[in-house]
């Protein structure tokens, strides 16, 4: 299987429209420099800089693809993203790097725990967030050949799981269950796999769902468990406010359908700083926490 950087490279090798940009982070593409010359473009700490620039090589018929810190991607550069890119719907793709829980050791100024809900507000931008590094190249080529533009929640962590073959927009549906069905996305499907097949040891029915892709939603993989299991739990590394549990509740209430659902996220608190499996026992986010507030739930 291909790094990240790896693919993006044979990529822009395949393709002269794609240009590599970075607002000094080089820690996913460090190697391309040397690689790609002229089509690797480093603004420095400037991301709104990096953002208008994007937007303007777009136009021009490029396809950029642009990497900085999660937090500062979407939050520093929001106007330039919102304005520049996502009213002219141009094909800039954002890769975001440390997402929710996966930045780690660093404070609440790096943490991106509302990155979804800002991002999928703006018209025409596509969100993704993979469960891993297998999901993450094996949606990518799909993601970078839309039209859109689109923000990509970066997850290099090896893959505990052999995913299906990934369909544009589609949910995976990793298992089906009576009692309840886990929904989630991102670096958070490894402690929801695992919680999964502990619920399952201790004999409940349990059901799990990847959510891929964020927007587009695949509202019919949420339809088919009417009726089919008796509560849904909502499991992500952002704030409830604005993220999966409000996906679900939009598309709940538009599509006049009703079943409980419950969430497992950030509820109006950043997450306590620590190195990432402090950071998840500390908030309940790891298999076991998850396990005992599932349980609690049912």
């Amino acid at each position: 299987m291909k790094t990240y950087e790896e693919l993006l490279r044979d990529t822009a090798l395949a393709d002269e429209r794609f240009v590599v940009m970075t607002a000094e982070n080089r820690a996913l593409v460090r190697n391309l420099p040397s690689v790609l010359g002229d089509r690797f473009v480093d603004t420095g700490i400037t991301e709104q800089t990096m953002l208008g620039a994007a937007a303007g090589l777009a136009l021009r018929g490029r396809i950029p693809v642009v990497h900085a810190l999660a937090a500062f991607l979407t939050m520093r550069a929001f106007e330039f993203t919102r304005t520049s890119v996502g009213i002219a719907n141009l094909p800039v793709k954002m890769s975001s790097f440390i997402p929710g829980v996966l930045s780690d050791g660093n404070g609440p100024t790096h943490q991106a725990i509302e990155d979804i809900s800002i991002m999928r507000g703006i018209p025409g931008m596509e969100v993704y967030a993979p469960a891993d590094a297998q999901d993450l190249v094996d949606m990518l080529p799909t993601i970078w050949a839309t039209p859109n533009p689109s923000y990509v929640r970066i997850n290099t962590r090896p893959a505990k799981y052999d995913h299906a073959p990934y369909e544009h927009g589609k949910a995976e549906v990793i298992a089906k269950g009576d009692d309840l069905t886990i929904v989630t996305y991102g670096f958070m499907f490894e402690a929801s796999l695992e919680a999964q097949r502990k619920l399952t040891e201790n004999g409940f029915s349990v059901g799990l769902i990847n959510f891929r892709s964020l927007k587009p939603f695949d509202g019919e993989a949420i339809r088919s468990l009417i009726g089919q299991t008796k509560q849904i739990i909502s499991i992500e590394d952002h704030f409830i406010t604005g993220g999966l549990f409000s996906i679900l509740a939009e598309f709940l209430v538009k599509e006049g359908l009703s079943i409980p659902v419950h969430p497992i996220g950030f509820d109006a608190k950043w997450f306590k700083p620590a190195r990432l499996p402090e950071v998840l026992a500390y908030e309940g986010l790891d298999a076991e926490g998850l396990v005992k507030r599932i349980t609690q739930l049912i």
